[in-house]
């Protein structure tokens, strides 16, 4: 990785020739060894991290005039702090390969003539200058000890670098789902966007099941495009090609969860059901609360009657602690009824789109990424006025 970047980077190139003591970390550039005063005049070693923006696989663009500074704020030759610095206290999480890079602050110092830096390299030299200036007049130092360091950084999870988290500066956030392995039982309207956001998360494994063929109507409430030589193949097979040079840890099988399941659910720590059929439901239900996997089951029941489409959208969390009780309260259907609203085949895509982004956003406050003010257990979306009925309680059930 490190000499594809510097071979279609020509910045990142420069600074490698210039001297830099360049790293590469996921979607961060690093330059270690970069000297700057204490206030006592001491002389100190520090490292500058910048975001990387991948345009690609290989060519890398900055983000904007910002760093990161491992290190404490440089001072002058008369014991001053470097003014002009902007910025303030910043923590970043880089890859364990890099921990003694311990990033403490930010500075935001945008070049006066045009706002902006042309390059990484030119971003870089500005900043060392301002920086590491009164401890190379003082002591004779250099920033330039040619020390690169080649670490491959391997990501685990993705196959492309994510530097949508590095760009967003959320990485921390991400450690809730460390050892998470997410099940996604049925790979429908609702399932398939669900399969979609889990995959563009963090989370290390997931596995999903669904025997069902995919048809042309499948193609109409799911994420992504249509390729006509899907159609006809099962759900899994198709849904496991479209993610597989995304990310690793995803393996879809195109077979039904019953009660005899269990061995499918070896190391599962949530699932997300997502069926049609109250009888499947039911066995997937007793599978789980047996196992002690809390989960999310999910629902829509939509109906046209005089005019335009009416109904709502169902998202239930059903925990380990309380999951057979709340089974008990008949929310989801366990039965296949003949008047079925579900069956009635009304589903629109933005709604099994809206109806997974509930389910999602609560498994995510579960996992402290999301901020979370009370324990909503049960949640309705009406669609008529848009409106959502929390629930937080069995009791209020």
């Amino acid at each position: 990785m490190f000499q594809k970047l510097v071979n279609h980077n020509p910045d990142l190139a420069r600074l490698v020739e210039r001297g830099y003591a360049v790293a590469f970390d996921q979607g961060y550039l690093i330059i270690r060894d970069i000297p700057y005063l204490d206030p006592d005049g001491n002389l100190e070693l520090g490292a500058i991290v910048s975001k990387l923006v991948a345009v690609n696989s290989e060519v890398m663009r900055q983000e904007d005039h910002q760093i990161y500074f491992a290190g404490s704020h440089p001072h002058d030759l008369h014991g001053r702090p470097v003014p002009n610095m902007g910025g303030g206290p910043k923590s970043i999480v880089l890859a364990s390969e890099h921990s003694d890079v311990a990033v403490q602050r930010s500075f935001s110092n945008k070049p006066t003539d045009t706002g902006k830096f042309p390059d990484h390299f030119t971003k870089i030299e500005s900043y060392v200058a301002i920086i590491s200036g009164p401890a190379i007049e003082k002591y004779g130092v250099t920033p330039y000890t040619f020390k690169v360091d080649e670490t491959e950084v391997a990501d685990p999870i993705f196959r492309l670098q994510d530097t949508l988290t590095s760009r967003a500066g959320i990485a921390e956030l991400n450690s809730g789902f460390e050892n998470e392995k997410v099940a996604i039982i049925g790979l429908g309207g609702t399932g398939a966007f669900l399969l979609d956001y889990a995959v563009k998360a963090r989370i290390p494994e997931i596995v999903g099941f669904d025997g069902d063929d995919f048809h042309v109507h499948n193609a109409y409430r799911s994420p992504g495009k249509l390729d006509e030589a899907e159609l006809g193949r099962k759900k899994a097979e198709v849904y496991q090609a479209r993610y597989e040079p995304f990310r690793h840890g995803l393996s879809l099988k195109a077979t039904y969860i019953t009660n005899d399941s269990a061995a499918e659910f070896e190391g599962v720590t949530f699932a997300f059901v997502c069926v049609d059929k109250g009888s499947a439901r039911d066995e997937i239900f007793d599978l789980l609360i047996q196992l002690g996997i809390p989960f999310i089951d999910v629902g829509m029941g939509l109906k046209r009657k005089d005019g335009p489409i009416n109904g709502m959208m169902r998202v239930t969390l059903f925990q380990t602690k309380n999951a057979a009780e709340l089974k008990a309260k008949n929310l989801a259907e366990i039965s296949d009824a003949a008047d079925n609203l579900y069956r009635d085949n009304i589903q629109i895509g933005e709604l099994n789109a809206l109806n997974a982004c509930l389910a999602m956003i609560r498994y995510k406050q579960l996992r402290a990424f999301y901020r979370s003010d009370e324990a909503t257990i049960h949640s309705l979306f009406e669609l008529a006025d848009l409106s959502v009925v929390n629930v937080s309680s069995i009791d209020d059930l």
